[in-house]
């Protein structure tokens, strides 16, 4: 009995591992995103605040993990026949997030950006605000943006565990929350930092030194680029991977494009959820954007 029961706890082990590692690789583009987005959240800033700043958030993102942890597994015990519309929305959510973010840069380019980044410079300058506030009002709107993409993240780790028992669920559940918020805080401060490092190694008197430093200030922009456009892609390839597979006629034509492909077979996949992805954002941002109009607000873009 001893080493039955040590067998079912290591299949139940590597079961766990196996579902963490998917779950982890589906929520790539909710992980992406999160880098860049949470980054921005926390510059403007002093610099002395940044990681005390980035430590409060990552509070806040635990909180939310302890809320909508229980939620999906209450939702998969009492009500699982809702686990897939649930996905199919976050699916869609990923899309529509993806989509304005890309016609927003077509209709405002740098504009928009440069004239936060001016608002806050101004603000970060007057002597009148409050800054702790300021620092607070950071944080909260971190948190608040936190809970929406974690929420996306549990949806689709619950959609990967959704046939699991209940303790497999929420090891896995767990894991992924853990791990999501040590990986995306962490490198959050990382990234934060880099302006900092790049600066103190310039100032050094090795010659070497200051080639690194300048070599990672001129590296830290095009870093936060680099995830924004990471990020904005793996939605629409999460995304629309999600939305492909639960519509099972469009699900099993791209099952047929990958076999008839061969070896390249994984590419046409991906270009088809890319495409499926693209479509439904394109979708779902005319949709709310005819609704706004109807309800005399500004589209989603607009913003």
């Amino acid at each position: 009995m001893t080493k039955m029961a040590a067998r079912k706890s290591a299949a139940v082990a590597d079961d766990v591992a196996v579902l963490t590692k998917v779950s982890a690789q589906k929520t790539a583009g909710v992980l992406g995103d999160d880098l860049a987005l949470n980054a921005q959240q926390v510059t403007g800033v002093s610099a002395h605040r940044e990681i005390p700043v980035v430590w409060a958030v990552a509070k806040g993102s635990l909180l939310n993990k302890a809320i909508l942890v229980p939620a999906a597994l209450a939702i998969s015990a009492f009500a699982p026949w809702a686990v897939t519309p649930l996905l199919m929305v976050g699916g869609a959510f990923l899309c529509f997030e993806g989509f304005e973010k890309v016609a927003h840069k077509f209709l405002h380019g740098d504009d928009d950006a440069a004239a936060k980044h001016e608002a806050l410079e101004q603000a970060l300058a007057d002597p009148t605000v409050d800054l702790a506030q300021l620092e607070k009002d950071k944080i909260k709107g971190a948190v608040r943006t936190d809970f929406i993409l974690s929420a996306e993240i549990i949806a689709i780790t619950l959609g990967t565990v959704a046939g699991q028992d209940f303790w497999t669920q929420l090891a896995v559940l767990v894991g992924i929350a853990l791990i999501m918020t040590v990986g995306v805080y962490g490198l959050v401060g990382g990234i934060v930092k880099l302006d900092d490092l790049g600066l103190y190694l310039s100032r050094q008197a090795s010659s070497a030194a200051q080639a690194i430093g300048r070599g990672i200030l001129w590296l830290a922009p095009w870093l936060m680029k680099f995830l924004s456009v990471a990020g904005t892609a793996a939605m629409f390839l999460v995304g629309g991977g999600i939305i492909a597979h639960g519509i099972a006629p469009l699900h099993h034509l791209i099952q047929d494009w990958r076999a008839a492909a061969g070896g390249a077979g994984w590419l046409v996949e991906m270009l088809a959820n890319a495409v499926a992805g693209i479509v439904t954002g394109a979708v779902v941002v005319a949709v709310v954007t005819l609704f706004n109009k109807l309800r005399g607000k500004p589209s989603a873009a607009a913003h």
